[in-house]
């Protein structure tokens, strides 16, 4: 298994959305932004957003336990293989990432309960 690389992309406010149906002085999302960078597999990293991991992660996962790289959305709606484009759920300020399947090992760095 592989770790993934995530990357935030843009955060964004739909305007048209927000004014009707958001609580006033909403902004794009305050948790994450533009350039940072996150390593996953199989947990969530440090600092990243509960709701927003929900919406990707399996995409993560698929990525981390090497599905096909070439064939992994490649060709149908990424040009570039290895990669995912995906959002948050966020109907009001999506996060967008890009996901990118690496060649660093994941390690397992937790005692688990039993």
């Amino acid at each position: 298994m592989n770790k993934v690389k995530i990357t935030v992309l843009k955060t964004t406010l739909d305007k048209e959305l927000a004014k009707e149906y958001g609580t006033g002085g909403l902004g794009p999302c305050p948790m994450l932004k533009e350039g940072q960078v996150f390593y996953a597999d199989y947990a969530k990293p440090d600092g990243f957003c509960d709701e927003a991991w929900k919406a990707i992660y399996q995409y993560v996962f698929a990525l981390s336990h090497g599905a096909d790289a070439n064939l992994f959305y490649y060709g149908d709606w990424i040009k570039k293989p290895g990669v995912a484009i995906c959002s948050c759920n966020d109907g009001l300020r999506p996060v967008i990432f890009k996901l990118e399947a690496t060649n660093k090992k994941s390690e397992i760095n937790y005692t688990p309960v039993r």
